[in-house]
């Protein structure tokens, strides 16, 4: 007859109660140095090229192409050598970088509210779905800059034409990918549902969004990506006054190359820096394991 011992093997898998918490705190501790090598090794992949952009550009001498040392000195001259009151922005920063993330804030909420909202809606019936299928397909490959003359005709230049090109191109990752979320809730579950008598509402918060929040964060990194661009390429429109896009124009009319390569590189740390806190949040409201990849 088998002993206690050899009872809680059993139930274990063959494995003792003690072996097994052994081996998760070996897991556990294993981890932690995976995590930290991969994060090194993406900061040292960029570190490398970093380095070979400043010999290359040292080597050459090129006015065109400067080091990346002096075009980060000028960068923080130019936007983070202000007073400390002001979080060390200057004034040039208030007058550009604070317009343009407004803007592409605004555009990008009302996307992001919009998406959802119509997304939920079509993706809950198949027949909605099959039947806008086409219209959004449409409207999705139309190039936002061609509607740039629509917009101006309708909302003349200015903030306005700006946020509006914004919603017009970020609004469709975020709706298609809500729509199949939704579309895609477990048929079982809608069942059971139906069974406890949930109200739509409960069925919306409970069931729909949960099932689709995987593809919503996906549609909403798509549409973070495209915020950016389409915000810079409204501030490149005639009647801009600020913004970066207004910088980037103003300096390579003046030739200031240095001043057009700080603002490209200012775009790229934004672009990563948002996309970063997007993907946290996500990683917080869905899991690791869940989050679509894109």
């Amino acid at each position: 007859m088998p002993g206690p011992a050899e009872a809680d093997a059993s139930r274990a898998g063959g494995r003792p109660v003690a072996a097994r918490q052994g081996t998760a705190t070996h897991r556990r501790f294993v981890s932690v140095p995976v995590v930290v090598r991969h994060a090194l090794l993406r900061w040292l992949v960029l570190a490398l090229a970093v380095a070979v952009w400043q010999w290359g550009a040292g080597a050459h001498g090129s006015v065109y192409f400067p080091p990346p040392a002096e075009i980060a000195r000028h960068a923080v001259d130019l936007w983070f050598s202000g007073p400390a009151r002001h979080v060390f922005l200057t004034e040039a920063a208030v007058g550009d970088v604070l317009p343009s993330l407004g803007r592409m804030a605004a555009g990008f909420a009302v996307a992001a509210v919009a998406g959802i909202a119509l997304g939920v809606a079509i993706g809950r019936s198949r027949r909605v779905y099959a039947l806008c299928d086409p219209v959004l397909q449409f409207a999705r490959a139309v190039p936002p800059p061609a509607l740039v003359p629509v917009f101006v005709v309708i909302f003349d230049f200015g903030t306005p034409m700006q946020i509006a090109s914004i919603v017009f191109s970020a609004v469709w990752p975020v709706l298609i990918n809500t729509a199949e979320g939704a579309r895609d809730t477990d048929p079982l579950r809608v069942e059971v549902a139906a069974v406890l008598r949930l109200t739509p509402a409960e069925r919306l918060r409970f069931l729909i969004l949960p099932s689709a929040l995987p593809r919503i964060f996906a549609g909403l990194r798509l549409s973070l990506s495209l915020s950016l661009i389409l915000m810079v390429f409204s501030e490149l429109l005639p009647g801009t006054a600020n913004g970066i896009g207004f910088t980037l124009t103003d300096a390579q009319s003046r030739s200031d190359l240095l001043t057009v390569w700080a603002a490209l590189v200012l775009l790229g740390a934004l672009g990563y820096l948002l996309n970063t806190g997007l993907l946290a949040v996500e990683k917080r409201l869905v899991g690791r394991e869940r989050t679509t990849t894109t």
